[in-house]
């Protein structure tokens, strides 16, 4: 039966990184190894002044095409994820489309999401190539987020790290490796815990909203800046993904105990080990990594994969993991892939 598989991941990070040492010194009373201890990060790469998530992502596609040896005319169909597009518009997609020579014939489209939107762009590059409308689709995730943190918000500050990764998603016939079902949620009750407020249609940037508050625990932002409310995203995180999960094993008739890989959206370090003691996952096949990246958004599942993907490769036997997104929206998303 016809089906689509995950076949090629490259991620790309921007060379410029910002280390725990660098941030103490904007944070009194926090040294390295305290932002180490509350994220999980001792590092994070930022986007330059003048960098896109559309420059990430294409940097993350010509790699993909390089390593792999993927010709950019076998692609049918390009998907880039990001909240943090070029323009209004266009789509960024379809500058991209251009950067990489594809062929006229090839669709291009963007979607707005972030912690779940890598598991979604899998749901849509699958239902592209059931249905028969493409073959071969990319997927493209890539967040600048640092572009939207206040310098002196250490509550999102030491988290968020920009990156990007490219998918390849194929059609498979073997049977050996394949993807799916899927399982989503939305709660959008939700979605004034995790906001950039303004710079959109309901509510433009002036004067007024640039001007800095302190909240309570000293952090210093705008209403122009990302805000989280990181008490309430932990508590809708902790009730959300395990019960997603009980979904996916119900919807696909799988146990615990059948998946090799625990891939979950890279949030933290602190609430990944909730989840981890919590679904009693063990350490060994639950993927933590984040410390030299951070919290990169849309692509912190595909830039841990990478990685896992790279050394399997040749192996006699497929390996099954579960993917689990989850965050800004409130979005939430899960789904098994065989690689």
């Amino acid at each position: 039966m016809l089906n689509a598989a995950v076949t090629a991941i490259a991620g790309h990070l921007p060379s410029r990184v910002l280390s725990n040492e660098e941030l103490a010194a904007s944070f009194d009373g926090w040294s390295a190894e305290k932002i180490f201890e509350k994220t999980g990060v001792r590092e994070r790469h930022i986007a330059g002044p003048e960098e896109t998530a559309g420059d990430l992502g294409e940097a993350a596609a010509r790699r993909l095409f390089e390593v792999h040896g993927i010709a950019p005319s076998s692609i049918d169909m390009l998907i880039f994820c990001t909240q943090a597009p070029d323009y209004l518009l266009p789509a960024t997609a379809c500058i991209l489309h251009a950067r990489l020579a594809l062929r006229g014939d090839c669709g291009a489209l963007d979607y707005s999401l972030g912690c779940s939107g890598y598991v979604y762009g899998l749901a849509l590059a699958q239902g592209l190539i059931m249905s028969g409308s493409a073959r071969r689709v990319l997927l493209v995730t890539a967040d600048t987020y640092s572009k939207l943190l206040h310098p002196l918000d250490r509550s999102v500050r030491t988290l968020f790290g920009d990156g990007a990764a490219a998918t390849l998603v194929e059609a498979s016939v073997d049977g050996r490796a394949s993807m799916g079902p899927f399982v989503f949620g939305t709660d959008g009750r939700g979605a004034n815990n995790l906001i950039v407020p303004t710079g959109g249609a309901r509510r433009a940037r002036t004067a007024e909203t640039a001007l800095e508050t302190q909240d309570a625990s000293g952090n210093i932002r705008t209403l122009d800046n990302l805000y989280m409310n990181g008490a309430e995203v932990m508590a809708f995180t902790l009730g959300a993904v395990p019960t997603v999960v009980r979904q996916l094993l119900e919807r696909s008739q799988l146990a615990m105990e059948d998946f090799d890989l625990f891939v979950f959206h890279q949030a933290n370090a602190f609430m990944l080990e909730r989840l981890r003691r919590k679904l009693a996952i063990d350490a060994q096949r639950f993927v933590v990594a984040m410390e030299h990246c951070g919290n990169t958004v849309s692509s912190t599942i595909p830039l841990a994969l990478e990685p896992l993907m790279r050394a399997g490769a040749g192996a006699v036997a497929a390996r099954r993991a579960m993917l689990v997104g989850f965050g800004v929206g409130y979005s939430w998303a899960a789904t098994s892939i065989v690689f």
